[in-house]
């Protein structure tokens, strides 16, 4: 089911979550050219700038995302803080974006979110391959060879699995959250809407980080050399 209500997207003949989805790609873009800018002068770099500025934001999440994959992935995790910073800040700002009205959120489609876990699925897999070669395939026969007829179904079907969950937990989540602040707003206009904003953000920053959190763990799992 989809959310169907007039956006400022909707008289777009390009799908409208792909449409929503390059707004946030160029949001980004942006983004990392004006954080570019301060921090390409390496001795500008290294005095920190006072306040909310967008250099400080970076930092906060690179820094916040380089913790998360060092806790569960462990050493040599700075190789995947990229990705995982890239699912963060798009999941995060397309969630967001669900709380401007107008703006239905591609987050809540499941097309696109399907669509980034089809993405974590095949990167912790290039990641496993990398890290142990034709070794990595143990993973799927169990801790011992005579049950590999047994555990090597269950851990296929558990690792196709995965993109779907990931999409489906993503997809549920935000279209319920941005369905409820419509239906709030639209029945009342001061008061009940802002709380319901406020845990709409919540819920956008909880879904974010649930996704780049599994994501990390998918790729820990993947890269392990304990069967």
């Amino acid at each position: 089911m989809e959310h169907h209500a007039y956006t400022w997207l909707s008289g777009f003949s390009l799908y409208e979550p792909i449409a929503t989805g390059v707004v946030v790609a160029l949001l980004l873009i942006v983004f990392a050219i004006v954080v570019g800018a301060r921090v390409r002068n390496m001795d500008a770099a290294l005095d920190p700038e006072d306040g909310l500025t967008v250099r400080n934001v970076a930092e906060a999440i690179v820094e916040g995302v380089s913790n998360l994959a060092e806790g569960i992935i462990g050493h040599h995790s700075q190789q995947y803080v990229p990705l995982l910073a890239t699912f963060l800040v798009f999941i995060l700002l397309a969630n967001l974006l669900g709380l401007v009205p107008g703006i239905s959120p591609p987050t809540a489609h499941f097309h696109v979110t399907f669509g980034l876990g089809l993405v974590s699925f095949a990167a912790y897999h290039a990641y496993g391959f990398k890290a142990q070669g034709g070794s990595y395939l143990k993973h799927f026969l169990g801790p011992m060879l005579f049950l590999a007829p047994l555990m090597l179904p269950i851990e296929m079907v558990s690792h196709l699995f995965r993109p779907v969950t990931l999409g489906v937990r993503l997809y549920a989540n935000m279209f319920a959250d941005h369905t409820v602040i419509d239906i709030f707003t639209g029945l009342t206009h001061f008061v009940i809407p802002v709380i319901f904003y406020a845990l709409g953000a919540l819920v956008c920053v909880i879904q974010a980080f649930v996704f780049t959190m599994l994501s990390a763990i998918y790729i820990s799992l993947a890269v392990s050399h304990d069967h």
